[in-house]
């Protein structure tokens, strides 16, 4: 009987490290430093292209699947470009962020960065979805 008891508790150990910690993965309120490792804007007008990398941090720290990520930068690239009127600072700014962000890196803008480092690329559940929304309207009240 103990070796049993003593087995099952083992099974339920590992059971746990694999999974236990997903369940409970907590997610970090919602930060921006605007365009990470990069300009705000221009000389004349220092926040122009801002609330692009706003919106694209909101889609980094929420984080979700690689198309998802796709979809994000796309949407940044194409944010910048309408506001500037620039595509080619449009393509770099898409470039930097396609080679720098992947969420394997332990840095503050990788996809997924309100989440713990590791979490990949992993579909949102709905349990999480609701801590997304929570966050963000704690963000937006503080504005």
């Amino acid at each position: 009987m103990n070796w049993f008891v003593s087995k099952m508790s083992l099974v339920s150990v590992v059971f746990c490290l694999l999974g236990c910690n997903e369940s409970k993965m907590e997610l970090a309120d919602f930060t921006s430093d605007g365009c990470s490792l990069f300009i705000n804007g221009t000389f004349a007008n220092p926040d122009l292209w801002e609330d692009c990398c706003t919106l694209h941090d909101m889609a980094y720290w929420r984080g979700g699947t690689e198309e998802e990520r796709k979809q994000a930068d796309l949407a940044f690239r194409s944010c910048v470009e309408k506001k500037t009127g620039n595509s080619e600072l449009a393509e770099v700014m898409y470039q930097a962020v396609r080679t720098g962000g992947e969420p394997y890196f332990p840095t503050w803008y990788r996809w997924g960065y309100g989440w713990p480092v590791g979490r990949g690329y992993r579909a949102i559940s709905p349990e999480e979805e609701k801590m997304v929304e929570q966050k963000l309207r704690k963000f937006r009240q503080g504005k």
